[in-house]
């Protein structure tokens, strides 16, 4: 011996210490266990010196390695691992107990159990390998359930160290549970999981570790006593749930190991729920039986967490409560329930059967009104056993699954009828998920299936169609059962007689048919293998103005559910109906609808289909847009864009639609419900192409125009193909006999441009946007006629002299949102083209565009440098000679328009230049532009200059002469032009213009007005002093007293044309606001005398007469 003890401890043999293990193991795990087990016996009779390779010496190496192993406290995984392997090789082989009886005889020494148990429990933890975690698992699980069958052995180490066994094993709980979590495949088609083999083994080895914690007859180490084997008797059952229970024992009655145990096991509570957890995962396809009893096992795990729990008494040692006892009572049989791989329980599920009927049947009929006080306890038994019924049969594959229900299936079924008038509900449930089983014998999901045996159900369903003429527990649970059956029936028969109750005029039979559905839906929400869905579509609908609000409730839920297509025509319909209550449920359900059906484009196109028929019906009261309106609000909301006021100010005053009456408004949500809108925008436009006459999409795409903004390119990428296309417009000449073909290319050809329309400005401004101005060149430079960009559309179109008109008209306006950098070249390039061929379309094209920018872009544009150019090109054109109505005098009201607008933009700003000299401006690329010229003169200084002076210097070219420039006669119809230009500056004049407006042309204009010579001019002073009065407002107060002035001169000394507009001016004073009054107060007498001389003239035309008598009867009236 002393030699082999230097073997152990010399540092040169560890490999030879190694080899000889290792052969011991392998004598060992190969020798069969019954000469195992006598080689054990005959150890300490043995000589001391045998062959090697006999089982004692095998035996003796073995002992002595784990005996120095554990006083050096050194790893003995050169024991255990192939322990392991060997466990696995061998786990359904009945040459698999070696390693048992090895622990059994090595663990009857404390120091050699101590260091083997806490060496195996942490190679779990220690190693990676899923092959030793496997082989492990295995292991545990059968050391944890290995009874001894042999009596020949004195000593039972595994028996008497049992306890300490499981304390030591229990630490790995929560490391098996994570192998649990992270042991499932990759999830299946409709959600479903499978487990890992090492899932399902570390599952099966955690259910066993908790399982033998609930034993009752567990011993302390020493102990002689042989467990005893769980019997049928009900007696050894859980007979009560109910916390603080008077039936429950005393902590101080516990054996102290088992009060250890049942401790323990509650600190695994977390555990066992998450285990559970996953277990219903893996469950739910194949064995759905199963997976309702495991629901319901978390479900009261849950409960029991959150309703009891151990407490400490005041010497710090841990009391029992009814919780832990609970839980330690049921999961003795939860957990023996739940093996996902089970060879001994499967055997005896005859005798588990019988037992679990035999207490259902037991405490339904003893715990009634004898029992009043037990009542809870008896419900909660009952719970339990149907649990353990629903785990039972749930866990039994198909042949014995059939063979059961064959031999007991009524016996069952007696016994699960008769809980169907139990008053609690969850028993109800679970008697019904049971008997679903065994009527339709079928141990997994059902819903879509078309090869269930029905004909047991065939036979009862009359009687149970009769019972929905009630509204108790079995009415509540035969909707289960017949929802179920019509979810796999073949035929619509039961269906059919479900509809006639839902429009029954018995209440009770409505609600119970309309559960019947709410639990159809549930099985299978969309109804795809559901005969008749329109007429469970048409009577849902009707259902929606019933006078019971839970059937309106319920119908209104279930509706969304269905295909659109079925419900939302018809739903539109009703949301104008003359019942209110009605029309409330069909408003709500309408939105319902949008909202679950968010991401289908083929919602929205059928929506469109039914507004379109709305607006086109002729029988619609005359608020048809709001409600229109309205309707587009829900959709609106639906795209999570919602502009509170801009529905507000879509209702009519004292509108008689009843929605106000009703009270009705649609329910806004906190955020948008369309996630991917790059999904939907391009279908959109392409249904606008496909519909150009539509006008509920273009007022759709209106509402999301932000949205269209961020998949701009999208959309201008869909456009351009859409322009791309070689037979997309012809020439409409060729057409204009053919009114259908031509109002089609028509909408055509306003399509793109309806779109791009809708767009915010934030899209033009992208100078490095290729679909949007494709490459620019040095200084901008752009191409107009670019087909491979949106602005190189909106130019060619605006310009185009063959173009339909409206389709000019829009180019030209949205040609106006370009950027400035890239569009006033192109204008002043294409205005001076155009003047130069007397181009008339083309000047108002580009005249429009340039309104539209100065309007929305503001003092971004009126300082670019192309602006000068742009104003003489314009000059040129109010030179030319016209006549009313000529094509020509229309040009120059558009060139007066402009200047106009020019002026209303100058003013916005008072600091406008100094402001573009001094910041950085985000539409100016090129710093080193010269802003001189744009600030030399104001246009408005340009106008009055024009308009006051009777020469100009201006260029021979402008009056059609080649040659320098030279002083010459301004025209008196170019001065009438600047004239104009002041007068629709007044009216376009906002607010914050009007009062440096005022200050800059009145001054200038009254100092003037005293040295024209000609009428028309001084008429036309005077045309503009009524304007500025009649717009301007207050801000002409301070001239108030001298516009007076010129008043009564132009009715004293003036033509008759000046005198007219003197007394409108007059007028226009006189109906001012009470300062301007106050001011002219002082003038309005010598104003009576002049007019009465007027009047008293014979000379005076009719048409002064008329006016003057009309100011003077003003004047003397009190």
């Amino acid at each position: 011996m002393e030699q082999e003890q230097a073997m152990w401890t010399s540092p040169e043999s560890n490999s030879m210490v190694s080899a000889t293990i290792g052969r011991a193991m392998s004598t060992l795990l190969s020798a069969r266990p019954k000469k195992l087990e006598d080689a054990v016996s005959r150890l300490d009779s043995a000589p001391q010196r045998s062959s090697v390779a006999s089982l004692e010496e095998s035996l003796r190496i073995l002992h002595s390695y784990v005996t120095d192993a554990a006083k050096r406290e050194e790893p003995m995984d050169g024991v255990l691992v192939p322990m392991i392997e060997h466990s696995l090789k061998y786990k359904e082989s009945k040459y698999g107990n070696q390693a048992m009886i090895l622990f059994n005889w090595l663990f009857q020494d404390e120091v050699i159990f101590q260091a083997l148990a806490t060496n195996l429990a942490s190679i779990i933890m220690r190693k990676e390998d899923r092959y030793i975690a496997l082989g492990w698992c295995m292991l545990v699980r059968g050391l944890v359930g290995y009874e001894i069958k042999t009596k020949q052995l004195e000593n039972n180490g595994l028996k008497q160290k049992y306890s300490s066994l499981l304390k030591i094993f229990s630490l790995c709980i929560t490391h098996l549970v994570s192998v649990v979590c992270n042991g499932s495949c990759s999830t299946l088609q409709g959600g479903f999981e499978l487990p890992t083999r090492l899932a399902v083994a570390a599952a099966d080895c955690t259910l066993a570790l908790t399982t033998a914690l609930t034993k009752k007859d567990l011993f302390s180490n020493g102990s002689d006593e042989k467990p005893k084997q769980s019997n049928s008797n009900l007696s050894s059952l859980p007979t009560t749930w109910v916390p603080g229970e008077k039936r429950v024992k005393p902590a101080s009655r516990c054996p102290e190991v088992s009060v250890e145990m049942n401790l323990l096991l509650w600190d695994h509570l977390d555990e066992l729920i998450i285990l559970v957890q996953r277990l219903i995962a893996w469950s739910r396809k194949s064995r759905s039986l199963h997976a309702e009893g495991l629901d319901r096992v978390l479900k009261w795990l849950q409960g029991i967490k959150g309703s009891h729990a151990h407490v400490q008494n005041e010497a710090g040692s841990h009391m029992l409560n009814t919780g832990v006892l609970i839980l330690s009572s049921c999961w003795k049989y939860y957990g023996m329930l739940m093996h996902l791989e089970d060879y001994q329980s499967s055997q005896h599920y005859k005798e588990l059967l019988d037992q679990y009927l035999s207490g259902i049947q037991f405490y339904a009929e003893n715990h009634t009104e004898e029992y009043t006080e037990n009542k809870d306890s008896g419900i909660e038994t009952i719970k339990f056993f149907l649990n353990c019924l629903s785990l039972l049969l749930g866990r039994l594959d198909g042949k014995r699954f059939e063979n059961t229900l064959s031999e007991d299936g009524l016996r069952i079924s007696r016994v699960l009828i008769s809980q169907l008038h139990c008053a609690d509900a969850e028993v109800i449930d679970g008697a019904v998920c049971l008997l679903k089983a065994v009527i339709f014998r079928s141990n997994y999901s059902l819903a879509g299936s078309s090869s269930t045996d029905t004909r047991e159900m065939d036979a009862v369903l009359p009687l149970l169609l009769h019972l929905l003429d009630e509204r108790d527990g079995t009415a509540r649970a035969v909707v289960v059962l017949i929802a179920e059956y019509c979810s796999i029936s073949t035929d619509s028969r039961c269906l059919q007689e479900v509809l006639n109750r839902l429009a029954s005029g018995d209440v009770v039979q409505r609600r119970n048919a309309v559960d019947v559905m709410s639990e159809l839906f549930r099985i299978s929400p969309h109804l795809v293998h559901i005969f008749g869905r329109q007429d469970i579509a048409n009577h849902l609908l009707e259902r929606l103005g019933d006078e019971e609000s839970i059937v309106r409730t319920q119908a209104s839920y279930l509706i969304p559910m269905m295909d659109p297509s079925l419900v939302l025509p018809a739903l539109v319909g009703l949301l104008y109906s003359s019942d209110e209550a009605l029309q409330s449920s069909a408003s709500n359900t309408f939105v319902a609808v949008l909202k679950y059906h968010n991401k289908s484009f083929e919602v929205l196109c059928m929506l469109f289909s039914c507004l379109s028929d709305l607006c086109q019906n002729p029988n619609l009261p005359e608020a048809s847009e709001f409600f229109v309106s309205v309707l587009m609000w829900n959709v609106h909301e639906y795209c999570g864009v919602v502009d509170q006021d801009r529905l507000t100010s879509l209702e009519p005053a004292g509108s008689a639609t009843g929605f106000a009456q009703t009270g009705w408004k649609p329910k806004r949500t906190s955020a948008g419900l369309v996630e991917e809108w790059n999904l939907l925008v391009e279908p959109l436009i392409d249904k606008l192409f496909a519909e150009p006459s539509n006008a509920i999409i273009v007022k759709f795409l209106s509402y999301i125009s932000e949205q269209l903004a961020d998949a701009a390119d999208v959309v201008f990428h869909r456009i351009l193909l859409r322009t791309r296309q070689p037979d997309e417009w012809k020439s409409h000449d060729s057409e204009i006999d053919n009114h259908v073909k031509l109002a089609h290319s028509l909408f055509d050809r306003l399509c793109p441009l309806l779109i791009i329309r809708l767009l915010p400005l934030r899209v033009f401004n992208n100078l490095n946007s290729s679909l949007m101005y494709g490459v620019l060149r040095d200084k901008g430079y752009f191409d107009i006629n670019d087909p491979e960009c949106v602005a190189g559309i909106l130019l060619n179109r605006a310009f185009n002299n063959l173009e339909f008109d409206d389709v000019r008209k829009l180019a030209a306006e949205l040609s106006g949102r370009i950027h400035p950098q890239v569009l006033f070249p192109i204008i002043a390039s294409q205005l001076e083209d155009a003047a130069n061929d007397r181009e008339i379309l083309k000047i108002k094209a580009c005249l429009f565009a340039l309104c539209t920018s100065f309007v929305i872009r503001g003092r971004d544009s009126i300082v670019h440098p192309a602006m000068l150019e742009i104003r003489n090109t314009i000059e040129t054109i109010l030179l030319w000679p016209s006549l009313d109505g000529d094509e020509v005098s229309k040009a120059q009201h558009g060139c007066i328009d402009c200047l106009a607008l020019m002026i209303c933009t100058e003013l916005q700003d008072p600091e406008l230049f100094r402001d573009l000299t001094t910041k950085k401006s985000s539409l100016v690329r090129t710093p080193s532009w010269s802003r001189d010229a744009a600030m030399r003169n104001s246009v408005l200084s340009c106008v009055i200059n024009q308009l006051t002076n009777d020469k100009i210097q201006v260029s021979s070219a402008k009056r059609g002469n080649e040659g320098c420039s030279y002083e010459s006669s301004m025209s008196l119809s170019f001065r009438m032009c600047m004239a104009n230009v002041l007068i629709s500056a007044c009216q376009k004049m906002p607010n914050s213009g009007k009062k440096p407006f005022a200050r800059k042309v009145l001054p200038h204009l009254i100092q003037s007005a005293e040295m024209i010579m000609e009428s028309e001019i001084r008429a036309a002073f005077v045309q503009v002093f009524f304007s500025a009065v009649y717009h301007l407002k207050s801000a002409v107060l301070p001239y108030a007293s001298d516009l007076l002035k010129v008043s009564l001169k132009s009715l004293t000394d003036g033509s008759d044309k000046e005198k007219v507009a003197g007394a409108k001016l007059m007028a226009s004073l006189m109906a001012s606001e009470a300062a301007i009054l106050e001011s002219i107060a002082g003038g309005l007498l010598d104003a009576r005398t002049i007019l009465s001389s007027i009047l008293s003239s014979l000379d005076t035309s009719p048409e002064v007469r008329q006016v003057c008598n009309q100011l003077l009867a003003c004047l003397t009236s009190p």
